[in-house]
C-alpha cells in the first residue's frame, strides 16, 4: 500500500486567544492559503498529478488551507473530521485503513502529526519530525513474508520543483 503525507501548503497566521479555547479552534479551521501557498498547492499538485494512480483515495482535513491545498488537484476528494489538527497519528492511520487499504491513499494534513506518524512509520516511535508546508513525503507498504516492511519512496518539496 501506498500512504501519501501532504502537509497543506503556507496558510494565513493564525493568532490563538487564551480565553475561548473553541473559537480559537474555528478560527484555526477557517484560516486560508496565503497567495504563496496557493502557488505551492499548484506546484505540488502538479507533481502530485503525474505520478498518482487513478484509484488513489484523497483524504482531507476540514480546515480551509487543506482543502483549499487539495482543491489544486483538481481531483475529487473526501473531508474526514477525524484528521483534523488536533488529530493523532493513530486518527490518520485508521482512516488510511494502513497498511490493510487495496488504494493508495492521499492523506492531507497538518503538523505535527504527519511529521510523527512520518516517523512512526521507519522508526517505530512518535518522533517530532517536521515536513514543510506544502511537501510531500511518500511511504510504501509491503508485506514481506508476513512483515510489513515500509520504504520512504519519495519526498517533495513545492519550493524545490
Amino acid at each position: 500500500m501506498d500512504l501519501i503525507l501532504w502537509r497543506h501548503a503556507q496558510a494565513q497566521a493564525h493568532v490563538a486567544e487564551e480565553d475561548d479555547s473553541t473559537a480559537s479552534f474555528a478560527e484555526d479551521l477557517a484560516r486560508a492559503l496565503t497567495p504563496k501557498g496557493d502557488r505551492q498547492a499548484e506546484r505540488m499538485a502538479a507533481w502530485l498529478n503525474q505520478r498518482l494512480t487513478d484509484t488513489t483515495r484523497v483524504l482531507v482535513s476540514p480546515a480551509r488551507r487543506t482543502q483549499q491545498t487539495a482543491q489544486a488537484l483538481g481531483r475529487s476528494f473526501k473531508t474526514v473530521a477525524t484528521i483534523a489538527p488536533d488529530a493523532s497519528v493513530d486518527d490518520l492511520l485508521l482512516a488510511a485503513r494502513w497498511p490493510h487499504a487495496k488504494d493508495p491513499v492521499l492523506l492531507v494534513g497538518h503538523q505535527p502529526t504527519l511529521g510523527l506518524l512520518a516517523a512512526r512509520l521507519l522508526t517505530g516511535q512518535d518522533l517530532p519530525w517536521a515536513i514543510r508546508k506544502g511537501a510531500v513525503w511518500w511511504f510504501r507498504g509491503r508485506d514481506r513474508e508476513g512483515t510489513l516492511e515500509v520504504s520512504l519512496h519519495a519526498v517533495q518539496s513545492p519550493d524545490f520543483l
